[in-house]
């Protein structure tokens, strides 16, 4: 990514690039949807590309059988740096394709997150555009969803211009009843660099499994 594009945007001394949603973590996604509340806590780790470092974070969802909306936070903390990105926005997913008797599932995911740092005068806007598939496997008593997302990534600077890049992600989610995990690899390319991201975490659901 541009490392000049968050030092101009956000003020800030460390060189950073902008990468995905909520900074430091990967486009979280579930094509399969489903019913009920699910509460996530998420780890991402960036590359060198994207300045290393460690990024926390946590969701809410509310699914609505087709469609689920989710509100989040991120905080970001790259090596070297002496402050921390912190992201806070949301996303809608909204299924086309699955359910309960197809194996395959396809949604649609449109997204924004506002990124700022503690002392900067600047923000970052990020939007996301694209959507996912996935398969929902016939494991008895775990359910397992291998997934693939494709979004375009939009990062809009409060100070300069807006920079457009094409990323995807892959992915699966398990569940274990009420509990769950998630993992996540998300890539991003820009100006001759690749912003790679590994993403794992845990979640609560209480919802109606749509297998």
């Amino acid at each position: 990514m541009n490392r000049v594009f968050l030092v101009v945007a956000l003020a800030v001394s460390a060189a950073t690039p902008a990468a995905a949603q909520f900074l430091g973590m990967p486009v979280w996604n579930s094509p399969k949807g489903g019913t009920g509340i699910t509460i996530s806590g998420d780890y991402g780790h960036p590359n060198a590309d994207l300045g290393k470092g460690n990024a926390f974070g946590a969701r809410g969802t509310a699914g609505l059988g087709n469609l689920n909306v989710t509100l989040g936070f991120s905080t970001w903390k790259p090596s070297g740096a002496t402050s921390s990105f912190k992201s806070v926005g949301g996303d809608a997913a909204f299924r086309v394709i699955g359910g309960s008797l197809l194996p395959i599932n396809l949604n649609l995911l449109v997204g924004g997150a506002r990124t700022t740092v503690s002392g900067a005068t600047g923000s970052l806007m990020t939007l996301i555009a694209g959507g996912g598939v996935s398969v929902s496997l016939p494991t008895p008593g775990v359910s397992v969803e291998p997934y693939l997302s494709l979004a375009n990534r939009w990062h809009n600077p409060s100070i300069g211009s807006t920079e457009s890049n094409f990323g995807w992600t892959i992915g699966a989610n398990l569940g274990f009843g009420l509990m769950g995990a998630h993992i996540a690899y998300d890539s991003e390319s820009s100006n001759g660099t690749t912003g790679g991201i590994l993403g794992i975490g845990v979640h609560v659901s209480l919802k109606v499994p749509m297998m």
